[in-house]
């Protein structure tokens, strides 16, 4: 939300300030066509200083009176730096034009604003037709916007692998190896890697296509790291890691922007509207499509299959529930008829008292374990209690109690039984 609201502000600032008649600066950089151009913005272009805080200064880049940069134009701000960087490279359709960038600059400590306007001034120049495309993984694409570095790669071909291509070895593109589809590293320490074409009109000399033929076994695989090569220390002592299965040597006769990894494409409006030929002279400039020109999707067959698909599911489990519900509710009906038309007499554990003596001790015999008497057996008429029944008195009547015995001396009221209750 604080990221939307500050985006608002500094877009009032910045329309306020160009109201206000802010000044306008204004500078002029040679570019040539097939060439890789950047330019760093920073700070002092602007006459400030940096202060020490984090993003102190924000920058949006735009062709001039358009809202975004030309195809071939790409702008990255770099935290390492603190800087925004231009770059690109201009085709050949762009050749012998001036092409004026706008940078708007914001200071966010103190909300000040200004203007900068970039005049690229393209110039023809020969394509390369002959290229090294290659992946260096220990760095980033900030890290090869330094000159040094440029030429430290270049010197690696100038003085050892191609020296046919010294007098015009050139940077024909660079950029992220993420924003080309490369994987972001696990370790947020770890190089994103810059992917780099370096170009020529000399011939391959026969080191790199002897190059080439030690890596050819590798094209099948999409990275490898691990690999080494033959003029791997080459490359290491120059600070530079490459991956060798990305190496390429490409010969071509057309405009380097057909190449893989090459973020320009053909105009495809160019000869489609006759209104663009001359509505401007700058063949790039942005220009919304038409209604006509924008795709239409339908969405039925995807709503079909979301209501599908659940559905056919839902229907499923509804039968497999109905189907357990009826045959457990079957049986359960059987149980219950078998429950009531065939009873079973419960398992009842009966004990029958037997007095063997009036002195005696008492004996408690199980029934359960006895021989089964049918003639003692009682039917579902006879459960009740009738007199005259001896095999109900002698199975079901509580047991008479076992009689007292003495106790202490004769002479001691003690209560004696001998069938009945004596004082």
């Amino acid at each position: 939300m604080m990221e939307v609201v500050l985006k608002t502000l500094c877009v009032l600032l910045l329309t306020i300030s160009l109201a206000h008649g802010k000044e306008t600066t204004y500078i002029t950089d040679d570019v040539s066509v097939s060439e890789l151009f950047s330019l760093r913005i920073e700070p002092r272009m602007f006459n400030w200083t940096y202060e020490g805080l984090s993003e102190q200064f924000l920058y949006r880049s735009s062709l001039e009176g358009y809202p975004d940069l030309p195809p071939w134009v790409r702008y990255m701000y770099s935290p390492e730096y603190h800087s925004g960087f231009l770059y690109g490279t201009p085709p050949l359709r762009s050749a012998e034009t001036r092409v004026p960038i706008e940078i708007i600059a914001l200071n966010r400590l103190t909300y000040e604003t200004k203007r900068l306007v970039l005049i690229l001034a393209v110039h023809r120049k020969q394509p390369a037709k002959h290229i090294i495309q290659m992946k260096i993984d220990n760095l980033n694409w900030v890290h090869m916007m330094d000159p040094g570095r440029i030429e430290n790669l270049k010197n690696i071909f100038r003085n050892d692998l191609w020296p046919e291509s010294r007098s015009d070895l050139h940077v024909i593109f660079m950029d992220s190896a993420v924003k080309l589809g490369a994987r972001l590293p696990l370790r947020p320490q770890q190089r994103e890697g810059v992917v780099v074409h370096l170009g020529s009109s000399a011939e391959f000399s026969t080191r790199m296509l002897e190059l080439q033929e030690e890596v050819k076994p590798l094209y099948k695989i999409s990275s490898c790291t691990y690999k080494r090569t033959s003029v791997q220390t080459t490359f290491e002592n120059s600070g530079f890691k490459l991956d060798w299965c990305a190496f390429r040597l490409v010969t071509t006769e057309d405009d380097i922007t057909a190449l893989p990894h090459h973020p320009n494409e053909s105009h495809k409006h160019a000869g489609t509207r006759k209104d663009h030929q001359h509505a401007s002279h700058f063949p790039d400039k942005w220009d919304a499509p038409l209604k006509s020109e924008v795709p239409e999707r339908n969405y039925s067959d995807e709503i079909a299959i979301s209501f599908a698909i659940p559905g056919m599911i839902f229907a499923l489990l509804l039968c497999g529930l109905t189907i357990i519900l009826c045959f457990q509710h079957e049986k359960l009906m059987q149980k219950s008829s078998r429950t009531d038309y065939s009873p079973v007499a419960p398992n009842v554990q009966m004990v029958q008292y037997s007095p063997d003596d009036i002195n005696s001790t008492i004996k408690l015999k199980s029934l359960r374990d006895a021989p089964f008497d049918d003639s003692q057996s009682i039917s579902p008429t006879e459960s009740y209690y009738r007199d005259g029944a001896t095999h109900i008195g002698n199975m079901y009547m509580r047991p008479k109690p076992p009689p007292y015995k003495l106790a202490g001396n004769a002479n001691s009221p003690t209560l004696k039984r001998n069938g009945n209750f004596e004082i």
